[in-house]
C-alpha cells in the first residue's frame, strides 16, 4: 500500500520504527538538529537508531533495510557525519558506519569481520569453545578447511585472531560484548551465544 503523500506504508513503518532508537538515543541531539535543517528528521533519525542497533553495517545493507533510494542514504548519511552522529570508516572494498565516538579501532574491525557470516562464525565458535581447531571449525560451519585458512589469515591480519598456538580470539571479552549487545543483529548463533554469555565472561578480584 502506498500512502498519499507517496511513501509506501512499509517503509514508513520501518523508517518510523528505528527513528523512534534515534530520537531516543543520546545521539547529540539529532531531531532537532535535522528537523531545524530540512525536515528530513524522520529518514536520518532511522539511521542513527538503525546503526545504534546495527553498527558496522556497510551502506547497501542500510539503504536496503531501511527502503531508501541510494541518493537518499548517500545524503542523509553525510549528514549525519557532518553533525557527528555517526562516522564511517574504510574495511576492504566495504564503507562501513558506526555511531560516532562509540568504538575503538579494534572494535570497528571486529564488527567489520562479524557482519561476515563465514568469520562471524569462526569467532563466535572459538568464544565458545577456546580449544577448537581448524578442522572443528570447518565442520560447525560446514565450510572447507582452506576456507577456514583464508578467514583465520585475514583476521590475524585484522589483530582478531592469534594463530600462535592454535587458534585464540583476541580480546575475546571485547568480541564478546560486542555480540552480546548486538546479537539481534548477527543471526541465531549470535543470539544462542549471548544467552549464554555468562558463562563465558571472567571477573578479576
Amino acid at each position: 500500500m502506498t500512502l498519499p503523500d507517496g511513501v509506501d506504508d512499509d517503509k514508513r513503518a520501518t523508517l518510523r520504527r528505528f527513528a523512534a532508537l534515534g530520537a531516543a538515543a543520546p545521539l547529540a541531539g539529532l531531531s532537532e538538529s535535522a528537523a531545524a535543517d530540512t525536515g528530513e528528521s524522520d529518514a536520518r533519525d532511522a539511521i542513527a537508531g538503525y546503526l545504534s542497533t546495527t553498527p558496522g553495517a556497510h551502506f547497501s545493507k542500510i539503504r536496503d533495510d531501511l527502503q531508501l533510494g541510494t541518493g537518499e542514504t548517500q545524503h542523509h548519511l553525510r549528514r549525519l557525519e557532518e553533525l557527528e552522529v555517526v562516522e564511517r570508516y574504510r574495511d576492504g572494498d566495504y564503507k562501513r558506519f558506526v555511531p560516532a565516538g562509540r568504538f575503538d579501532d579494534f572494535e570497528k574491525q571486529a564488527l567489520g569481520y562479524l557482519r561476515r557470516e563465514t568469520p562471524r562464525g569462526m569467532l563466535i565458535e572459538l568464544l565458545h569453545n577456546s580449544d577448537a581447531t581448524a578442522g572443528d571449525l570447518a565442520t560447525a560451519l560446514d565450510v572447507s578447511p582452506p576456507t577456514v585458512s583464508k578467514y583465520a589469515g585475514e583476521l590475524e591480519e585484522a589483530g582478531l585472531l592469534s594463530r600462535e598456538d592454535g587458534y585464540a580470539v583476541e580480546r575475546p571479552e571485547s568480541v564478546l560484548i560486542l555480540v552480546v549487545r548486538h546479537a539481534d543483529s548477527f543471526g541465531e548463533s549470535a543470539r544462542r551465544l549471548a544467552r549464554n554469555a555468562d558463562q563465558f565472561l571472567q571477573y578479576d578480584g
